[in-house]
């Protein structure tokens, strides 16, 4: 089995810098911040960066993950003291309002829910499987399917349908300045379409 090489301290301090200007960058300019800009901020050459992420989808997720991992955690801490189809909404809703309030992690869960981890054309390129959105599938599953058990969610939904209406329901918000209202007023109308029975 090959070794992963770690990585030179010149080129770690260079991931580094990238990182941080990318979160800088995205949360100025959404996620078509330019790449060209985010080299110079982090204060190395467009080909360092390409070298350390090869797409723009790459850098997204890197930039993002932390974020993504702890929204995904706050399902397992919303379904440790609610009801699991209460959990599920009080995560939606957070999700939703995480997707307002953080530029370009709207696009990032678009992106990790495009294909529901089968293979899908975006781009003209493969979609693949990303520890983003894995994570966030993962959480959504766990979320769903406990809500499904207790009787309040329809069976007929899957985690990869609750994510895609959810960044639906953040879209919608747009117009509105992410009103965190609003995605609670659509949260509480989708939810009723979810509902068992509904």
């Amino acid at each position: 089995m090959a070794q992963v090489r770690p990585m030179r301290a010149d080129a770690r301090r260079n991931h580094e810098r990238l990182l941080k200007a990318a979160v800088s960058a995205f949360a100025e300019h959404g996620d078509g911040a330019s790449l060209d800009d985010i080299a110079k901020r982090a204060g190395v050459g467009s080909g360092t960066l390409y070298r350390h992420f090869p797409t723009r989808r790459a850098l997204l997720e890197a930039a993002y993950l932390d974020r993504i991992e702890a929204i995904a955690a706050r399902a397992d801490a919303l379904a440790a003291r609610l009801p699991p189809g209460e959990a599920l909404v009080e995560w939606l809703n957070e999700l939703g309002t995480g997707m307002i309030r953080i530029r370009g992690l709207k696009a990032l869960l678009g992106l990790a829910v495009t294909d529901g981890g089968a293979p899908a054309v975006t781009d003209g390129a493969p979609a693949v499987r990303t520890a983003c959105g894995d994570c966030l599938r993962t959480a959504a599953t766990r979320l769903v399917e406990a809500a499904q058990r207790e009787g309040t969610l329809r069976r007929d939904v899957d985690a990869v349908d609750v994510l895609r209406l959810a960044h639906g329901l953040a879209t919608a918000a747009e117009p509105a300045d992410g009103d965190a209202q609003r995605i609670r007023r659509y949260l509480a109308l989708l939810m009723e379409g979810l509902r068992a029975g509904g």
